[in-house]
């Protein structure tokens, strides 16, 4: 499909001189730089795009203890945790843009240390952000040469978890990259050259990760059945509803297979790749104490 999203017809994203607020919106964006595909898909809700374009504004542009190019790269790590290569080809390129040294997109081994130590909050705060604690906080604090101030940390720690978030805005919207993003350049994640390219299902990790599903639809079959048994349910039924659910769940491969994200140039700035989400309680398990607001 043409236009920035994958989801949305390209006649229904605003265009320019339509709406009188979003013209102006627009206007902002432009004069601040350039209107991204994000911004023109949410411009489906003005007065939304208005307080995102606000926040994106004092966090990546406006005074604040951190250098803007640390920010950008502070983006680009947290992106990098959910591999989302949209964002993370777009941060790539405002971090050269704002006079970011180019040997630290090599990986986040090539990045100064201070900003590696926000590796282990990252992944915690992508996926399992109940297990953050203060030690944690502390750890980042403690004196020393790559130590972090408490003003610094806070900007930081709301860059991660604003970018986890947008993140999913950009795979919910269908958000497909920038034309630069998609020329193939080497700041483009979207690159085709890259050799892990071919790696889809067209090898053996395809294979595997049939067989992997194969094996995990065994095991829910066993876990239905004695659940089924208990209602009463009976065997022909129960093989309809497990072959339906089989045939579906085959149709959605392994999302480590699919996903283009742990090509070179989103791997190098995780570490931990495997590291993802998880129940923290399950069925069964004494439950985690956990603070409940409703």
């Amino acid at each position: 499909a043409r236009g920035p999203s994958t989801f949305i017809p390209l006649g229904e994203i605003p265009q320019e001189g339509g709406d009188s607020s979003l013209h102006q919106l627009l206007k902002a964006f432009v004069s601040a730089g350039r209107v991204d595909h994000v911004a023109m898909v949410m411009g489906l809700h003005p007065q939304y795009l208005s307080s995102f374009w606000k926040t994106q504004y004092l966090l990546l542009r406006m005074d604040g203890p951190l250098p803007y190019h640390k920010r950008h790269y502070i983006a680009i790590m947290a992106a990098a945790r959910h591999r989302c290569s949209y964002l993370v080809g777009l941060h790539m390129g405002e971090f050269l843009q704002v006079g970011g040294n180019p040997a630290w997109l090599r990986g986040l081994h090539c990045a100064p240390q201070k900003l590696r130590n926000l590796n282990e909050i990252n992944k915690l705060l992508a996926h399992r952000p109940w297990l953050v604690t203060k030690e944690h906080i502390e750890a980042l604090l403690k004196p020393g040469e790559d130590s972090w101030s408490l003003a610094e940390l806070v900007q930081a720690l709301v860059l991660l978890t604003h970018y986890h978030s947008l993140a999913s805005f950009v795979f919910g919207c269908g958000i497909k990259p920038e034309e630069e993003q998609d020329m193939g350049n080497s700041c483009s994640p979207h690159s085709d050259s890259s050799p892990a390219s071919d790696d889809s299902m067209g090898g053996s990790g395809g294979t595997d990760a049939m067989q992997e599903v194969e094996m995990l639809m065994e095991r829910m079959k066993l876990l239905q059945e004695n659940q089924l048994e208990e209602e009463g349910v009976t065997q022909e039924e129960m093989a309809t509803r497990f072959e339906l659910e089989k045939t579906e769940s085959l149709l959605v491969p392994s999302s480590d297979v699919l996903d283009p994200s742990l090509r070179s140039n989103i791997r190098c700035f995780l570490e931990d790749p495997e590291f993802g989400y998880k129940d923290f309680t399950r069925r069964g398990e004494q439950a985690p104490p956990t603070f409940r607001a409703q």
